[in-house]
């Protein structure tokens, strides 16, 4: 492995889009693995003045201005696109979320993890780098296990070991996906602007017999900035019903295709609560704060 595309998109948060290339920067200095790096950065059409910025700190990042309605599922894709539009032959993809903080050593991590697969699944495949919030320690984002499929889907992160361990889906805050991965599968489906993108595409992935592995280590650090995906009863219908259409909310069309596609015999169970938190969140708020008091 020696040519590796970066890929990034970013909307109106320049502070975090500096910080996250500069990280990356640094972690490619330091790495010592005698790569080449090309960095993709689409920019959603910014107002904030986020692509002077990075032209004038990081000149060679190639920069696509957007159109304003990509989101984050359609940037990442335009970013891919073009990495493989410029016939450069890249051995695999680094998709980053321009909200991390990289880790000094993750280059290495993935590095590991790729002679990993290689040595003890005989291919390559896509690798997963955890994030860890800041805040409070806890893993935010990386691989996730799907525990159960019953009438809904039981899943939770994975804590990451000291050797590569095998996941069911991840995130892509930090995923590197290989050059045989994407010639098998593409790259995320066109039909998710905002949401669900890289569980769908690496639910694929499992499903096609192609190795999805958790980097040893921690690769870095961001905030789990989801929140609450319900609006409580406070606000009114019209804005619910919104919300839940929104890419940013519950991306109702998407979630649905989501649905659909990977969890045929769970899709009732979350269609009705699609909108059973939207027509009647009472009953939802209330659900949550019973869950919680049990976990207390």
């Amino acid at each position: 492995m020696k040519k590796i595309a970066v890929l990034l998109t970013c909307y109106n948060r320049k502070e975090k889009t500096i910080n996250c290339l500069k990280s990356l920067y640094k972690a490619i200095e330091i790495s010592n693995q005698g790569l080449n790096f090309d960095i993709y950065l689409v920019d959603d059409n910014s107002a904030d003045g986020t692509s002077q910025a990075v032209n004038k700190y990081f000149p060679p990042v190639i920069i696509t201005k957007g159109s304003g309605d990509l989101f984050w599922a359609g940037g990442m894709r335009l970013a891919w696109e073009n990495a493989l539009a410029s016939n450069n032959d890249y051995d695999s993809f680094l998709l980053l979320n321009d909200d991390v903080i990289l880790a000094e050593n993750f280059i290495v991590q993935l590095i590991q993890t790729h002679e990993f697969c290689l040595k003890n699944k005989g291919q390559t495949g896509i690798y997963v780098c955890s994030t860890i919030d800041p805040g409070n320690s806890k893993i935010s984002y990386g691989g996730v296990l799907i525990t159960n499929k019953g009438i809904k889907v039981k899943k939770s992160l994975i804590n990451p070991s000291d050797v590569p361990v095998s996941c069911s889906m991840a995130n892509a805050n930090i995923l590197m996906v290989t050059k045989a991965v994407v010639k098998k599968i593409g790259i995320f489906d066109s039909k998710y602007k905002q949401q669900f993108a890289d569980y769908d595409y690496t639910l694929t992935a499992s499903e096609r017999g192609i190795p999805l592995l958790v980097c040893p280590g921690i690769g870095g650090y961001c905030v789990d900035d989801h929140g609450n995906n319900w609006l409580s009863a406070n606000s009114s219908l019209k804005n619910r019903i919104k919300f839940l259409y929104s890419p940013k909310g519950l991306g109702y069309k998407e979630q649905l295709y989501y649905l659909k596609k990977n969890f045929k015999y769970q899709f009732p169970y979350y269609f009705s609560m699609l909108w059973l938190k939207t027509i009647f969140p009472f009953f939802w708020d209330k659900l949550k704060k019973t869950r919680a008091k049990t976990k207390v």
